[in-house]
């Protein structure tokens, strides 16, 4: 830091304090402005001038500041005899470190999200198949990643996953549980496809997947068509029920025409 007896027996222009302290001339005019740091001297043009004893408050305002006081505590210290500097410097003290603690967890927030547009789902192999059951595959998450990991849904996915634990993905596989059950009921009940029951569930289907992404009615058709195709889908609802696959389809496609939309053209949006 430049030494306040350095200034000339003729005082500073603004200019050159701006340069020796790194301080914007418009700061200087500034605190001119709100008497925080006047020049005591004056050429005989008018222009204004810093003396050596304006030079070293400059030096503490610019201190102060850097510290973090606001301009209104910094006069107060500065021109305040009985201002306690050791007390106005310990609650900005803690005000820094409760900024800290707020930067930390942010810090710990974003490298959560990080993690989860990485991995997909933030838990252990163990945790996993606890929740999810043995015959999960916790290698599933990172093929969905390299499958989907450029796409809209899985940054949509991730920002979900990012903020979940254990409880809330045992939540999600509750309420994904027991949406298969209903479908699997419903099927023996002889449900028809375009019924009132048949369209509830559909609906209810893409509320329990909001859980992962927002799904389209056309989304939901071309998630319907895989989950027939697909061998592992295929497997998992037919696991329920035999058939289970393809009656799920059928409903969704009914769905989808009661709404305007044809099956077999429908896109993933």
């Amino acid at each position: 830091m430049p030494d306040a007896t350095d200034a000339d027996a003729d005082g500073l222009t603004v200019g050159q304090v701006s340069a020796r302290l790194g301080v914007t001339v418009r700061a200087l005019h500034h605190w001119d402005e709100i008497g925080l740091a006047r020049p005591s001297l004056r050429t005989a043009a008018g222009y204004r001038l810093y003396t050596a004893g304006d030079l070293e408050r400059l030096h503490r305002i610019v201190v102060y500041r850097e510290i973090g006081l606001g301009l209104d505590r910094i006069g107060a210290v500065l021109d305040h005899p009985a201002t306690d500097v050791p007390g106005e410097l310990r609650a900005q003290r803690a005000q820094v470190a409760e900024r800290i603690e707020r930067l930390q967890r942010l810090g710990a927030g974003l490298d959560r999200m990080i993690d989860a547009h990485e991995r997909g789902l933030l838990l252990t192999a163990e945790q996993q198949a606890a929740i999810f059951g043995p015959d999960w595959d916790p290698d599933s998450p990172a093929q969905a990643r390299r499958r989907y990991g450029d796409t809209t849904q899985w940054r949509q996915y991730a920002e979900r996953a990012a903020s979940r634990g254990p409880e809330e993905w045992q939540a999600v596989a509750d309420t994904m549980t027991d949406f298969d059950r209903a479908l699997g009921d419903a099927m023996d009940a002889g449900v028809a496809p375009g019924s009132p029951e048949a369209n509830r569930l559909v609906e209810r289907h893409r509320e329990v997947f909001g859980s992962y992404f927002p799904l389209t009615r056309q989304m939901q058709v071309c998630l319907g068509r895989m989950y027939a195709s697909d061998p592992g889908f295929a497997a998992h609802y037919d696991g329920i029920r035999a058939g289970l696959a393809t009656w799920f389809r059928r409903i969704v496609d009914a769905s989808a025409r009661a709404h305007g939309i044809d099956p077999d053209t429908a896109t993933w949006e």
